[in-house]
């Protein structure tokens, strides 16, 4: 922070040091009055970054754990702080030209709306003391700001992206425009140059789009971009999935289905769990005919030599997903989701097997159970119950809506009971929607016919 504070006072020309040529303090502000105003910006900059890192704490504890974390918040105040800098050392340039929405631009892709929002006004307060700049520049930047975090402004898809940025120009100018009537034509608004500068500003927020990509591979993160790229069908991983184990494509893209209708229900990243899902079976290629989905006529379990073999090579799957999206350099975040959409469940039909076929035999139960960790988030969470219902649903022969229903809820049931969600903070009216989500599209996937009423054999025949 006093790093910081210190970038700030010597971005400001008035109590910035100017050296001589024979290496004399020119600069006679370089004084005690020069400790006094450094004091004031150390203050106002811990104040505000203060606040910041409080925020991160309380609703972001995971990145306030992480140095990279940490590092993202504050690289953004370092970033505009420099700018300004540079721009205020110019007799040309203005700091209504420096592109302050490319902040929560940038940021949305990565985090919710709310930090975006944090951020920006954070490097516009700082910005706003270490520059020449008014009231006005603070209001119309922070006025901008905020309406870029509400407007749709998903960068993967160009239309929208430059719909926004046209809308912040649009926001520039009428906000300018208001101040300038309210204050009866001010000799510093009314400058006609102050629009040329804004009209530059907008230009660049286009370098939004190539600076996340950046970002992403500083800081570790996995942006809307990214997400988008994985999910197109012809990646090489899905095209790897879709010939070698096309049943297990289909149940991953009915996965998804459920996870993006219940990641919408509830306010989650629907791109992220549609991603996840493509990806979460990806280990079924080293196998994929030992999975029912993809070999339905043939029980290749049956020339195995026990139930233990069966198990290692259902387990199998997670750990082989886990080697291959590693080995595609995948995204932490979509690893995660391999790793843990099975929890430490156990395989129940060769647990069970094992128990049928030799019940007086002793043998190590763990050889049945999925390593795990239990899912860690409301989005692995999410996971894991759309994996399993999907997966169950399908041994179901023409069920009716009650049905149905009965059977999602034993399904969802049965992972509370175990404990699989109890270290994602999924709460349980959001775990009462995701399931009433699931139920209302299952319905739709089974055509779920209508039970009819019983027909009274004894009646009266006109």
């Amino acid at each position: 922070m006093t790093i910081l504070a210190i970038g700030i006072l010597f971005s400001n020309p008035d109590v910035a040091p100017v050296l001589g040529p024979d290496g004399d303090l020119v600069n006679p502000g370089f004084s005690f009055s020069l400790i006094i105003k450094y004091v004031g910006y150390v203050l106002l900059t811990s104040l505000i970054i203060g606040v910041l890192v409080s925020y991160l704490k309380r609703f972001y504890p995971d990145q306030f754990k992480s140095v990279k974390g940490i590092g993202f918040v504050l690289f953004w105040p370092l970033l505009f702080s420099f700018l300004v800098f540079i721009v205020e050392r110019s007799s040309v340039l203005s700091v209504y030209l420096i592109p302050f929405c490319i902040v929560p631009i940038v940021v949305k892709n990565f985090f919710k709306e709310q930090l975006a929002l944090f951020l920006h006004i954070t490097v516009v307060l700082i910005a706003s003391y270490i520059s020449d700049a008014s009231y006005e520049f603070t209001f119309i930047q922070i006025l901008a700001g905020s309406v870029v975090v509400l407007w749709d402004s998903e960068t993967r898809k160009w239309d929208k992206f430059f719909v926004t940025v046209a809308v912040v120009l649009v926001i520039y100018a009428l906000g300018f425009l208001g101040i300038n009537m309210i204050q009866g034509q001010s000799e510093v608004v009314s400058d006609i140059r102050v629009f040329g500068w804004l009209t530059v500003n907008g230009l660049l927020l286009l370098l939004a789009y190539p600076f996340i990509p950046i970002i992403e591979k500083i800081f570790g993160f996995t942006s809307s971009i990214s997400l988008a790229e994985l999910s197109d069908m012809n990646s090489p991983l899905i095209k790897k999935l879709s010939t070698k184990a096309p049943g297990t494509l289909q149940h991953s893209l009915q996965v998804g289905n459920l996870c993006q209708a219940a990641a919408n229900a509830i306010g989650l990243d629907s791109l992220l769990l549609k991603t996840a899902a493509l990806y979460h079976d990806i280990g079924k290629t080293e196998n994929p005919h030992y999975f029912i989905e993809n070999n339905p006529s043939t029980n290749l379990h049956a020339e195995l030599d026990n139930n233990f073999e069966s198990a290692r090579i259902i387990i199998g799957h997670v750990t082989k997903g886990i080697e291959i999206a590693e080995k595609a350099k995948l995204p932490k975040e979509i690893i995660d989701f391999i790793r843990t959409h099975h929890g430490t469940t156990r395989v129940e039909y060769f647990y069970r097997n094992q128990m049928k076929d030799f019940p007086d035999q002793e043998f190590d139960e763990s050889i049945f159970v999925y390593p795990g960790p239990k899912p860690q988030t409301k989005e692995q969470a999410i996971m894991m119950l759309a994996d399993s219902i999907e997966a169950a649903c399908k041994s179901l022969n023409n069920p009716t809506g009650d049905e149905l229903d009965a059977f999602v809820d034993k399904i969802a049931n049965a992972k509370v009971a175990s404990e699989q969600l109890s270290d994602s903070d999924l709460s349980f009216k959001e775990f009462e929607i995701c399931i009433e989500t699931f139920k209302k599209m299952l319905h739709s996937v089974y055509h779920v016919r209508v039970a009819y009423p019983e027909v009274q054999k004894n009646r009266l025949k006109l």
